[in-house]
């Protein structure tokens, strides 16, 4: 079972979500989600335990206790369906790309002809 875990302080470690769950029962997967930019943590997680059983007795015992200083939120994760996203046009699409928006380049307005 995958359990979601929120409101993580940013100090957070895998290493530190998988030893507040291993007391619970068998984890076999621990992800803190971080920002690809920055590296930092983005605040939630997702821990995989493959007991039904000791999940839930790890969710019912976790959600809504401290950890590192935060109040954290678990329960079973519920996978999200993916929308479905419309065509992209141009180089970066939208307004400002190439090939999208007014006039071709950023939004400069329509194109004036040049006269010699």
């Amino acid at each position: 079972m995958e359990i979601y875990v929120g409101n993580l302080a940013y100090a957070t470690t895998d290493e530190g979500l998988k030893a507040a769950f291993a007391k619970h029962g068998e984890v076999t997967a621990v992800r803190v989600v971080t920002d690809r930019m920055t590296g930092r943590s983005k605040g939630f997680g997702f821990v995989t335990m493959p007991d039904a059983a000791q999940a839930q007795a790890a969710i019912d015992a976790l959600n809504g206790q401290e950890l590192d200083g935060r109040t954290v939120r678990v329960n079973e994760s519920q996978p999200k369906p993916r929308e479905e996203r419309g065509p992209r046009g141009g180089f970066g699409g939208g307004r400002g790309g190439f090939g999208g928006g007014r006039g071709g380049f950023g939004d400069r307005g329509p194109r004036r002809e040049t006269r010699w």
